[in-house]
């Protein structure tokens, strides 16, 4: 029997030693050593996802493990030492056994809980966590860490951008900011501090490399809940960036579905980033990829370029037509400049018509026809007028492709020598594909034929006013491709009002122009091509090759040379 005492209303009795236990302190220790070696061996992953849990989990295990530890031991002492207690204790020696280890084990849950069944997501009550859990991760840029953490990113993708600050189309003059910026709340700073956190270079490189699926989810959130304002401008233009250096990237793997198969149909990361014409032009800045880094992209790079590119136009076109893209007017000049070094071929000795520069230039005129069809597929908008006003500050799709198309012209018009080459660029890559051949025959494509031969004789006619080597250049590119006579077969009809205009002002002003600043003059011609001051006149010689048996020279006759005004 124990022995027992009684104080007024306060009776002690001696517990009995030789009770069982079920969680005394060496259970407690051999728990602690299992939980210990969990929490050792756990992965990135179950890391991240602890330390951005709504609880402060590492300061609650402690503090319950450590008081566990303590009862436990106490519970101990107190049995061996027979320390009297209270006889009319609702809590039994079990129960109180039974509550340490009832505490143990909820420790332990609560990490599973949150480690494995249900990871937690950005929120109210994590902000804070979850802003400085991440941003540790990337200070310390483990590329196996930071491709853990881009695959965590993807199930807060969706409450990250609901939380972030919409700017709206208005983001870029900070009205929205300074009228709100006070009034938001901690899940909303953070939320914005995030979207600019992850556009770090490096777990951009992460998330393209090992989770695309990150930026879908970021890019898919923000077009189903239309915050377009929020803040990724950096963060999508890093994507695009990357996955164009990346060429296991998406957008090589989603070109086209005969090489790709269903996923080259369905294209479900590149619709998500760039089908969306609202989101891509309020975002601004997703094409504008640093010129530096453009410069280093081959043909391949330029075509992924382009096929982002198209999505948005195809979506432009449904959607609004209408309006002034600035984001494809952009794009459409960085591809124009992809072609900016086809001068480099000039007086090669080998065949360098397989060059990474044609490539390029023959990446660049598909893009070209790729845009006209789809403007095809939805017919003539009523803002696509042949004739445009000077004085007109908008100008259409068809004014830009032209544009663009001039610029290409002048590009290729670069290359004078050798002859074989100047003929391979400038009228089999280009001027084909434009002209002739009934290439671009469809109503849209009749418009912007005949912007480009308006500008292209607009810019040779300059040259009365100002003689220049862009005009000479356009000039010896227009004789070269059309030739010194007009010959009137099918193919060239689409030129031949532009080629009669040619050689009526080469007629009247080359002789002048050659009196005037012979370095100009002499940029007029190509490699075929002289002019024979004694006869006044222009001279093409076409020697002996392929099924021509004798040489052939054509001759344009000049005019004398008259006083400009």
């Amino acid at each position: 029997m124990l022995d027992e005492r009684c104080y007024a209303f306060l009776c002690l009795v001696r517990p009995d030693p030789n009770a069982p236990t079920f969680f005394g302190f060496p259970e407690f220790l051999t728990s602690l050593a299992l939980m210990v070696l969990v929490w050792t061996i756990a992965r990135t992953r179950y890391r991240f996802r602890i330390r951005i849990a709504p609880l402060p989990l590492y300061a609650i295990t402690y503090s319950v493990v450590g008081a566990v530890g303590i009862l436990s031991l106490l519970t101990e002492v107190w049995l061996i030492e027979r320390w009297p207690v209270p006889r009319d204790l609702p809590l039994t020696a079990s129960m109180w056994q039974g509550l340490l280890g009832g505490l143990f084990l909820f420790t332990f849950m609560t990490w599973a809980w949150f480690a494995f069944i249900r990871p937690p997501t950005f929120g109210r009550s994590n902000a804070l966590r979850f802003a400085r859990t991440l941003y540790r991760y990337i200070i310390n840029s483990s590329q196996d860490d930071l491709r853990i953490v881009a695959d965590e990113l993807t199930s807060s993708a969706i409450p990250l951008i609901k939380h972030a600050t919409d700017r709206g189309r208005l983001k870029n003059y900070k009205l929205h900011d300074r009228k709100q910026s006070s009034k938001r709340t901690k899940a909303e700073t953070y939320a914005n501090d995030i979207l600019l956190l992850i556009a770090d270079k490096r777990l951009c490189r992460a998330i393209v490399h090992s989770s695309p699926s990150t930026a879908r989810a970021v890019f898919m959130a923000i077009s189903e809940i239309k915050k377009y304002g929020v803040q990724v401008e950096t963060f999508a233009q890093n994507i695009l960036d990357q996955a164009i250096q990346n060429r296991d990237s998406f957008l090589y793997h989603e070109a086209d579905g005969y090489q790709s198969g269903l996923i080259g149909y369905h294209k479900p990361l590149s619709h998500a980033m760039f089908s969306n014409y609202n989101m891509v032009e309020t975002i601004g800045s997703l094409f504008d990829i640093d010129f530096d880094q453009q410069r280093k992209w081959d043909a391949a790079q330029w075509g992924a370029y382009c096929r982002a590119l198209l999505l948005t136009i195809r979506d432009y076109l449904h959607t609004a037509p209408h309006d002034h893209s600035y984001v494809i007017y952009r794009a459409k000049d960085n591809i124009a400049h992809a072609v900016l070094d086809l001068h480099t071929l000039n007086q090669t000795t080998d065949e360098n018509w397989d060059s990474d520069q044609v490539r390029r230039l023959q990446v660049v005129v598909k893009f070209i026809q790729d845009a006209v069809k789809l403007m095809e597929e939805i017919g003539v908008n009523s803002s696509w007028k042949k004739r445009v006003r000077k004085d007109e500050m908008v100008k259409s799709l068809c004014d830009h492709l032209a544009s663009m198309i001039v610029e290409v012209i002048f590009s290729a018009s670069a290359i004078y020598a050798p002859r074989w080459l100047n003929w391979t660029v400038q009228h089999n890559c280009v001027w084909r594909e434009f002209f002739g051949f009934s290439k671009l025959d469809g109503e849209v494509g009749e418009i912007i034929k005949f912007k480009i031969r308006r500008q292209l004789y607009d810019e040779v006619k300059d040259m009365e006013k100002f003689p220049n080597f862009k005009g000479a250049k356009i000039l010896a590119f227009c004789l070269n491709v059309m030739g010194l006579e007009v010959r009137g077969q099918e193919y060239d009809k689409d030129s031949r009002a532009l080629h009669r205009a040619i050689l009526a002002w080469t007629k009247r002003n080359y002789v002048w122009l050659h009196n005037y600043n012979p370095r100009v003059a002499e940029a007029c011609l190509v490699d075929a091509v002289a002019y024979n001051a004694r006869e006044s006149r222009l001279e093409k010689r076409y020697p002996v090759e392929g099924l021509r048996r004798e040489e052939s020279v054509v001759y344009l006759d000049l005019e004398p040379a008259q006083v400009q005004s």
